[in-house]
């Protein structure tokens, strides 16, 4: 269902719009402000469901040109802390609110609504434009990358080029213009409404395949036969992926010997410093370990809330090293877990702080699990040679961008919970002054919220190197790559 309000035109359906200020660091902050404003709602009774592509268009009975930036939002529930539809309070700008179907909603006078009604809403509602089959598909494939917070941003790669695949198989309906444009639509939803956060690595594989895909399309053969091309190719791509993470360990073999190791040169233990729960961490580790000639690997692992992630790769890393090595092995490994805040402490003595990567930034620098910041800057205090390396493919290079405002909000009831399954003092303080979930609460002149941010940027200054499938690349190179997919991205999205 669709809220539509009377606001832009006086006495007109339209959604909740407004205009984006000098003081707004982007549309979604200008969106939440305007939802606020007109409706009350807030992050404790909304949240961001769907982006779409902005477009531009003149309207001549207001002699302005405006570019809209489409948002969908989705109320809470209660069990989610939200009040559903009773947190909804318009204010003055609006006679009345109502739900109406998407499917009712046309650019028709008849219907009474603001201009380009219809194309704001088909930019996030596809379901209006896909086969119902596709259109299930995608939205079930988002509503999968959004809620997973286990999977990293490689195995969500993966998830995405196989939803993308899904949607593909489901779309048979020729390979003519539209068919085409929902295909790039379908792309660039994977990329922006699933994990966006970690979604360099979506948009790098689905501009890979689109570019295949485009080159398919032109051949002299018949739909179906096209078809079938393209889904061996998407099938190809899924296949050839569990070749990179080979590659980037054997990158890191070779740095760690030109570093640590060579002619003259011996090492009995090396130390690596790491957190979270990067998959390219936990399956390079051991192997990478296995073809150095270093009897001992210490690895010491910082536990990373709220979801502990440091303790499922120390236990993941301890079986695999006990499936490859026998106690006989001239090899051994000593795991020390340390708390998020014990960085400082943890870092004495390393030769090598690991890394992964969300995204990687030519600008911005590295963005990874929150506490890598400390973990990295409390590293360089405490052992000055130590090497901070990221251990990353290249597809989690992004697109030039700046000033956007990209901080994961998470479920602050993921904190409280482990308070409260602790008993810890104080927690039931903290309960009384937020909202159920965890949510900023007030209490008289006091205001109290949980922050539950997952991602942050380390700079590129104070990395040593990005190991990843082509060795190690350097700031230039992430610079080269960031550029290239801006001139892809306007290629296949700019005309949607």
């Amino acid at each position: 269902m669709f809220v539509i309000t009377a606001d832009y035109i006086r006495h007109h359906l339209a959604p909740i719009s407004g205009s984006i200020s000098r003081h707004d660091p982007d549309p979604v902050t200008a969106a939440w402000r305007e939802l606020t404003e007109e409706t009350s709602l807030t992050p404790s009774s909304a949240e961001l469901w769907r982006k779409g592509i902005p477009f531009t268009f003149s309207d001549p009975s207001a002699g302005r040109e405006w570019t809209v930036h489409p948002f969908a939002f989705r109320l809470k529930n209660p069990s989610e802390g939200g009040e559903g539809e009773q947190a909804i309070k318009i204010d003055w700008e609006h006679d009345e609110w109502q739900w109406h179907d998407p499917d009712t909603i046309v650019d028709d006078e008849a219907l009474g609504g603001v201009p380009r009604l219809r194309e704001s809403l088909r930019r996030v509602w596809f379901e209006g434009e896909m086969s119902p089959s596709a259109a299930k598909a995608l939205a079930m494939g988002l509503d999968r990358l959004r809620n997973d917070h286990e999977s990293g941003a490689r195995e969500l790669t993966a998830i995405a080029l196989g939803i993308f695949r899904d949607v593909v198989g489901q779309m048979r309906d020729g390979l003519d213009e539209k068919w085409w444009e929902m295909i790039r639509m379908a792309a660039w939803h994977l990329w922006k409404n699933g994990r966006e956060s970690m979604g360099a690595g979506i948009l790098n594989a689905v501009l890979t395949v689109l570019t295949e895909t485009e080159k398919l399309t032109v051949l002299d053969l018949s739909a179906d036969t096209k078809q079938e091309r393209v889904l061996a190719m998407l099938d190809h791509r899924l296949n050839i992926r569990k070749s990179m993470a080979a590659k980037i360990k054997g990158s890191l073999v070779d740095y760690i010997q030109s570093q640590f190791l060579g002619p003259g040169r011996t090492k009995e233990t090396l130390t690596i410093l790491t957190l979270s729960a990067s998959s390219t961490i936990r399956d390079s580790v051991v192997d990478v370990f296995a073809s150095l000639d270093i009897e001992t690997l210490e690895l010491r692992i910082l536990e990373s809330r709220p979801l502990f992630e440091g303790v499922s790769i120390a236990s993941s890393i301890y079986s695999n090293f006990k499936a490859k090595f026998h106690s006989s092995d001239r090899k051994n490994l000593k795991i020390s877990i340390y708390t998020d805040a014990s960085a400082a402490l943890a870092s004495a003595g390393v030769d090598i702080l690991i890394l992964g990567a969300d995204r990687i930034s030519s600008t911005r620098g590295v963005s990874n699990k929150t506490g890598s910041l400390p973990a990295v800057l409390s590293a360089r205090h405490v052992s000055p040679n130590v090497k901070v390396l990221v251990i990353s493919e290249t597809e989690k290079v992004k697109e030039p961008c700046v000033g956007e405002n990209d901080a994961e909000e998470n479920n602050p009831a993921e904190i409280a919970n482990t308070w409260s399954s602790d008993g810890v003092k104080g927690n039931q303080f903290i309960k009384e002054s937020t909202s159920s979930s965890g949510n900023a609460g007030t209490q008289g002149n006091v205001s109290v919220e949980v922050k539950n941010i997952y991602f942050e940027w380390v700079p590129l200054s104070l990395v040593d190197g990005l190991v990843c499938e082509e060795g190690i690349l350097g700031k230039d190179g992430i610079r080269e790559r960031s550029e290239q997919l801006g001139e892809e991205i306007e290629r296949f999205f700019g005309s949607l």
